[in-house]
Parts: structure tokens; sequence; C-alpha cells
């Protein structure tokens, strides 16, 4: 059974951190979306746990870092110089089928989710 939990999220003001924790098992490609009320799914970032390569969207280039533990099967996501426009649910994937990493129909097991509020 494929165990994808998050954990982490919380409430901050502008210009503060928050670091996600994501336990995602088995698979070597994990991903970090997003989505907030009324907006589609938006893919974050993504790490490979084998090749250690990682790809980032746009929008959290610079802010946002992903990293691995693989003694602890957990993906982290360290959010930086937060905005109001990074409030979201915050959801971690496994399971990459392959094509477009930021495309969320090409990942396979979710987790629940964990909430992001930035106030300004």
């Amino acid at each position: 059974q494929v165990q994808v939990v998050e954990s982490g999220g919380g409430s901050v003001q502008a210009g503060g951190s928050l670091r996600l924790s994501c336990v995602a098992s088995r698979y070597p490609d994990v991903a970090w979306f997003r989505q907030a009320p009324g907006k589609e799914r938006e893919g974050v970032a993504t790490i490979n746990r084998v090749r250690h390569t990682s790809n980032y969207a746009d929008s959290v280039k610079e802010r946002f870092t992903i990293s691995q533990d693989n003694t602890k099967n957990t993906v982290y996501l360290q959010l930086n110089s937060l905005k109001p426009e990074d409030t979201s649910m915050y959801y971690c994937a496994t399971g990459f089928r392959g094509g477009m990493f930021f495309l969320d129909q090409n990942w396979i097991y979710w987790g629940q989710g964990t909430q992001v509020t930035v106030s300004s």
C-alpha cells in the first residue's frame, strides 16, 4: 500500500516561512501541488529521490525549496517569503505516470492535503 501523508501547514503573516512534510513511500518521484478555492490545482515543485533532481513552478522559484530525507521516506517543501497569494491547500503526490510533471493527472497517489494561509 502506498502511503502519502502531508503535515506542517498553518497560518503565517506575509514574509513568513513554513516547512511542509510529506511521508511518501515506494516511488522515486514526489510532487507538491496546491489548490486555492475556486482555482485549478497547480504544480509547485517535484523531486526525484534517486537522481536528486528537482523542478519548480516559476511562481515559487527562489522562494520554495524541495528536499528529501530518504531515511524517513520524507520529502520537505520549505516555503519562504510567503505571500497572501500562496494561500492554498497543499497536496503531495507520488507514482508518476510520465509526461508533464505539473499536470496532476500524471500522478497516481495523493495525500489529503495541508492548509497554508498567509495573511497580509
